[in-house]
């Protein structure tokens, strides 16, 4: 059996070491908000937070989150930073199919949170790993630097 803290709350799951962060999120515990993409890190789609870093939980075992605090998009709303994020990224029209969109706002609310008044350039560098097919990438810029304007803290 492993414990783990996820929006913080204690949970006990019973499967392998080795299984990615992801399917225990998703099939143990019912949270459906952190989607399954590439399978190799690549996409982004699967970004939540560890001890406050954005990771690709599709690549991380559940060995390396024990001990930590893990946040996944569910959570969001509750942090100042993250709920007001979301309504910047409704009223600059990001999402689309938003299929993305978690592991998107989740890789944003990290950057706000290391670099309060980040520059293009470390928005686009915090931000390269996401991929939208959609194109909203412009859009995505603007809600953040929106966010980045209004001073708002975590």
């Amino acid at each position: 059996m492993t414990s783990l803290t996820i929006n913080g709350r204690a949970h006990t799951v019973t499967v392998p070491q080795d299984t990615p962060l992801l399917w225990t999120l998703r099939d143990e515990l019912g949270l459906t908000g952190t989607k399954f993409g590439c399978g190799m890190g690549l996409c982004g789609s699967c970004t939540i937070h560890l001890d406050g870093v954005a990771i690709r939980s599709c690549i991380t075992p559940i060995s390396a989150a024990v001990g930590k605090q893990i946040t996944t998009i569910e959570q969001v709303e509750n942090d100042k930073l993250g709920a007001a994020l979301q309504v910047a990224w409704v009223e600059a029209g990001v999402p689309q199919c938003g299929y993305c969109q978690g592991g998107q706002i989740m890789s944003a609310i990290a950057l706000l949170k290391r670099t309060p008044k980040p520059s293009d350039s470390d928005i686009d560098d915090a931000m390269s790993g996401n991929l939208c097919r959609c194109g909203t990438y412009t859009r995505i810029r603007a809600a953040i630097k929106t966010v980045a304007a209004q001073g708002v803290k975590a």
